[in-house]
């Protein structure tokens, strides 16, 4: 492998029914910057079909180029379909970076494409940058959170890595930038394509997803159990917030996991106010809220990592606590 060979900056942009998840938009932000820094070009690549027009608007994100791979293959996630299309085309053009959005579908292609192309993937990559010798540095958290590792693949190409949605904030569009459109000639071996889609099932959302909430109340293991997680769900309710939960409490069965986990393998939030109670607040779940405006934690340990990074710090039993805060709560609304 001749590592000179490979140059540019890649983003992977997800679709789904047609329409470009956020995660991709703001992966072209970071990639802006590593692009700029490296003096190279940004690209973006999108799998579907009829999302040609939607991936044109990419140029206003920041894209020099978008390669557009459409097929009745792509409408649907397929991992045999666009692991086997992605890496063709890292391939042929051979960039130097891929990032690709930590979402169900990124975490399931990445370490494919990564696998075809015979080179490394750092998962769960919270921030990105280059060293002097261009080299990317993706920053994952390691033992427990205890250290911020930076990892580097220096003698493979391209160098990968899957970053959660809203680690980087979405950049505004800029009128009138337009990129350069590649319209990729698909050419796949049906043979090759093991699995089909036989049927979509969708589960309507309850409540507004926690990423879009103003106010999230979130719990954690120290909840205790279903019985307890009734008493983050009125709180929730009083103040018209989503329900956000750490992964111990999801693993539980406490809380749906795809809709509520926060973390470093969840959902990165940015509310006006985050209401934590019975979470420790190890780095993986402050990963996920470090950019919310109003940190509130309830805990009976005041060593725990969660009360040093809130802005109020609560001291005692939820279970005592939050019941009257409830309660004075709903004073105020008679």
């Amino acid at each position: 492998m001749e590592i000179k060979d490979y140059k540019g900056v890649w983003v992977f942009v997800e679709q789904r029914d047609g329409k470009l998840l956020d995660v991709g938009i703001e992966l072209l932000g970071a990639g802006r910057t590593l692009a700029d820094k490296l003096g190279q070009e940004l690209s973006a690549v999108v799998l579907g079909q009829g999302i040609a027009a939607q991936a044109k608007t990419l140029g206003g994100y920041g894209a020099d180029v978008v390669y557009v791979a459409e097929s009745p293959l792509f409408k649907v996630y397929n991992a045999d379909a666009y692991s086997i299309q992605l890496a063709d085309l890292v391939r042929q053009h051979k960039p130097a970076i891929l990032l690709v959005g930590g979402t169900a579908i990124g975490m399931d292609l990445a370490p494919r494409v990564a696998a075809k192309v015979n080179t490394g993937l750092s998962a769960h990559s919270v921030g990105v940058d280059v060293d002097k010798d261009g080299c990317l540095l993706a920053k994952v958290p390691a033992f427990g959170g205890a250290v911020m590792a930076s990892i580097a693949c220096p003698r493979h190409r391209p160098q990968m890595a899957t970053i959660p949605a809203g680690i980087f904030q979405r950049p505004a569009a800029k009128a009138g930038k337009q990129a350069r459109v590649e319209t990729v000639k698909v050419e796949l071996d049906p043979k090759k394509v093991r699995t089909k889609t036989v049927e979509v099932f969708r589960e309507e959302l309850k409540s507004r997803p926690i990423e879009q909430s103003d106010i999230i109340v979130a719990g954690g293991y120290g909840v205790g159990g279903k019985e307890n997680w009734k008493i983050v769900e009125e709180l929730a309710a009083v103040l018209g917030a989503g329900v956000g939960a750490t992964r111990p409490a999801c693993d539980e069965g406490w809380a749906k996991l795809d809709e509520q986990m926060i973390g470093q393998s969840g959902k990165t939030v940015r509310p006006k106010l985050y209401i934590g109670m019975g979470i420790s607040g190890m780095v993986h779940h402050l990963i996920g809220i470090k950019d919310s405006k109003v940190i509130v934690a309830i805990n009976r340990d005041e060593k725990a990592p969660i009360m040093s990074s809130a802005d109020y710090a609560i001291v005692g039993d939820f279970k005592e606590v939050v019941p009257a805060l409830i309660a004075e709560l709903k004073k105020g609304k008679k």
